[in-house]
């Protein structure tokens, strides 16, 4: 049996209040369409995985 198609999953408002980038500490905005957490200073992008943000600056991806 196939589990429901469920909606574009969001992070916790209060989350994303507290997460910072970990390479500036600056503020993070959530892309609900890639499923990530971009750091506009830092010009990386953050994946969350399963629900989780993996704030590993190795596992981030480049953005411009």
């Amino acid at each position: 049996m196939t589990p429901p198609e469920r909606p574009e999953a969001a992070v916790d408002p209060k989350l994303l209040e507290i997460l910072v980038c970990p390479q500036t500490k600056g503020p993070l905005e959530f892309d609900s369409v890639r499923q990530e957490l971009i750091s506009r200073s830092a010009k990386l992008a953050y994946p969350i995985r399963d629900g989780i943000p993996i704030m590993l600056p190795e596992e981030a991806r480049p953005i411009e």
